[in-house]
């Protein structure tokens, strides 16, 4: 017989932001039932956001009709699993992860030089939260959920906020030190850094940060490793696991994954990005 249980996630503090209107409450429900976790949600984001639309981004949001799926008990895979254009995970209040932008110097994809939504060298409308809102409504967060984060702690505690599409959890930027509950805190560092030099192409001119291009993974550099996670102790696994981190510095939310994602994460066609219509970004100078 095959076990059930039911969580539902009720975070307190709940509170909308008026500028939106009919979008509801947030609903989100997790569910263990067999070797998966089942996470049902409406998208709505439990905390207060930004105001959309804005000038960066001209959409609204609106209600989904979210069911992902993940291991219970996640194994690693042989190879990394680069994540595309698809969302790394979800959060616990049913808002994904989501960091890829589908904008590219020259608008042109091909160019190899996708922009990196959270350089600061494109307007997307990203609010307080590191997010905006695609075209259909659906609010995700680009990286640190900060208005998630306030609502669970202080903001100076490891926290688990969701879990990504392979199953592994996924916590904000505080770890043990060691593997031991009783080691002191500390925030955990990307191991990713600025390459040196000049981009040997498309839109030239020195690494800056502008461009997913722009960084490189250096072994040892950080605490994290090359899908920005490590393995260690937490609340939640006592005995440790693998779990992804998501930081204040690029890849800010993953960008590979060490298990397999399921395919619920998995984006049926182009679909939408939340860019504003109209002209594209700028080629960089």
């Amino acid at each position: 017989m095959k076990t059930l249980v039911c969580f539902v996630i009720v975070i307190s503090g709940l509170v909308q932001a008026g500028a939106q209107s009919g979008q509801g409450d947030n609903k989100v429900e997790i569910v263990v039932r067999g070797d998966y976790r089942y996470i049902t949600a409406n998208g709505i984001p439990s905390h207060r956001h930004g105001d959309f639309p804005n000038r960066g981004n001209p959409n609204t949001i609106r209600a989904q009709s979210y069911t992902f799926r993940v291991p219970l008990h996640p194994q690693f895979a042989g190879n990394l699993t680069p994540l595309g254009m698809n969302p790394f995970g979800v959060a616990i209040n049913g808002v994904p992860f989501d960091p890829g932008a589908a904008e590219w110097w020259n608008n042109d994809p091909a160019s190899g030089w996708q922009y990196e939504a959270l350089s600061g060298k494109i307007n997307l409308g990203m609010d307080q939260n590191n997010a905006h809102v695609q075209p259909n409504g659906a609010y995700h967060y680009h990286g640190l959920p900060t208005g998630l984060i306030d609502q669970l702690g202080d903001g100076k505690q490891m926290l688990l906020i969701g879990y990504a599409a392979d199953g592994f959890p996924i916590y904000e930027r505080y770890g043990y030190t060691i593997k031991d509950l009783r080691s002191s805190i500390k925030v955990l560092r990307s191991s990713y850094r600025v390459k040196p030099g000049t981009r040997p192409d498309g839109p030239g001119n020195r690494y800056d940060g502008t461009f997913v291009q722009d960084y490189h993974y250096v072994a040892g550099s950080g605490d994290l490793d090359e899908c920005n996670g490590r393995t260690g102790v937490t609340l939640e696994f006592l005995s440790g696991t693998y779990y992804y981190v998501i930081t204040p510095e690029f890849p800010f939310i993953p960008r590979c994954f060490r298990g397999i994602p399921d395919d619920s994460f998995k984006r049926r066609g182009p679909g939408p990005r939340g860019r504003p219509p109209g002209p594209r970004p700028p080629r960089h100078q």
